[in-house]
């Protein structure tokens, strides 16, 4: 198979999708590899390296989705990439379907194969999306805590305090992958944590494992509106596997919490946990609605790029290679993994989560490729 790495183009991406030792692996598996001209650049990977282990350096993104039979990305492909695309074409990346309708349509109408890495699925876990959830949890925190320095608007509240002053307190929302990275960096800045989550074995394995500055609390309604008041930053990291994220945070429920204090939404890419919630980017991070900051930028992991490209890539290349051995079709139809990654083909929705977002026909892939 023709497999094909574009250069990244969201607005400061810099992680690439794969590394030189993934391509080393894709070519001693027989399949060719295009890289378009600088795509690692922006996470310390140079095209002699890539060249050193057979790819190919294609100068242009159009030669490479001209060429290539799967495309591979990190995040979901742009207007003027989407229009690149070919019927027929594979495309593995994230893709976030659920809150971007006009993405969503211009994939059914290109009739690719869209697999997406946030839907694939392993017991329950997502492990094409847990390595970055890592990276955006330990992120929020710090995030949070910059931000909340009086000249960026915020309250002016150090996390960990010092002698004789409160430490700031967080509120975490969720308590899986992201949630409890993010409450380790909290903790470890010295701040007071609550984790919410509506899972009791969770809470007790949070209890076990978390710092005794940590506690967890049932997370309802009633909850997090008594949690935010007195709340320094909040940091939503609800996830429902392919899903809008649910809005847990209301407009209304803004006016509870102090001036100054920091949002920060990880749940920005499947459409944010907080009704305030809009995509910013790391040129331009935050904004303020009714006195709160909010931070959310939708590729939050594309700061810390060479981290972030390692981490996707240990988890994404298993699948890709198997998805190039055996054709789509069959890779799909023997791992279950990778069936439930496939979000549209040939013009339909094969993701029920997506299709109910847009209110749009949902076809079970099953019945298209047996």
């Amino acid at each position: 198979m023709i497999v094909g790495v574009p250069k990244e183009i969201k607005n400061n991406e810099n992680r690439v999708s794969m590394t030189p030792a993934g391509v080393h692996q894709f070519v001693a598996a027989g399949h060719e590899v295009l890289i378009q001209k600088g795509a690692g650049l922006g996470s310390g990977i140079t095209d002699e390296e890539y060249i050193k282990e057979g790819a190919k350096i294609l100068d242009t993104a159009k030669e490479i989705f001209d060429s290539a039979e799967m495309i591979v990305k990190v995040k979901e492909p742009q207007a003027v990439e989407i229009e690149m695309l070919k019927e027929g074409q594979i495309l593995y990346t994230y893709l976030h379907l659920a809150p971007d309708k006009p993405q969503t349509i211009g994939l059914i109408e290109k009739k690719v194969v869209g697999i997406a890495y946030e839907t694939i699925e392993v017991n329950r876990k997502l492990p094409l999306l847990e390595p970055m959830s890592e990276v955006a949890g330990k992120m929020a925190s710090m995030m949070a805590a910059h931000f909340l320095a009086k000249p960026y608007g915020g309250r002016g509240m150090l996390a960990g305090g010092v002698a004789g002053t409160h430490s700031a307190k967080f509120v975490i929302l969720g308590g899986g992958t992201a949630g409890i990275n993010a409450a380790k960096i909290a903790a470890g800045l010295g701040a007071k944590v609550v984790v919410m989550d509506v899972n009791l074995e969770r809470m007790r394995y949070l209890e076990d494992v978390l710092p005794k500055n940590c506690e967890t609390i049932m997370s309802n309604r009633y909850n997090i509106m008594n949690e935010i008041k007195d709340a320094d930053a909040v940091i939503g990291t609800v996830l429902i596997p392919g899903a809008k994220a649910p809005h847990l945070i209301t407009r209304d429920m803004l006016k509870l919490m102090q001036p100054g204090a920091v949002i920060v939404d990880v749940s920005i890419d499947q459409g944010g946990c907080v009704e305030t919630s809009r995509p910013t980017t790391h040129q331009d991070p935050v904004y303020e609605v009714d006195g709160i900051i909010h931070y959310c930028v939708a590729n939050m992991p594309g700061a810390y790029a060479r981290t972030s490209t390692f981490a996707l890539t240990n988890a994404t290349l298993s699948y890709g290679l198997e998805i190039a051995n055996k054709g789509w079709k069959k890779a799909a139809l023997e791992n279950p993994a990778i069936f439930k990654g496939v979000n549209v083909y040939d013009g339909h929705v094969t993701c029920k989560p997506v299709a109910e977002a847009h209110e749009l026909p949902y076809t079970d892939l099953s019945l298209l490729i047996q």
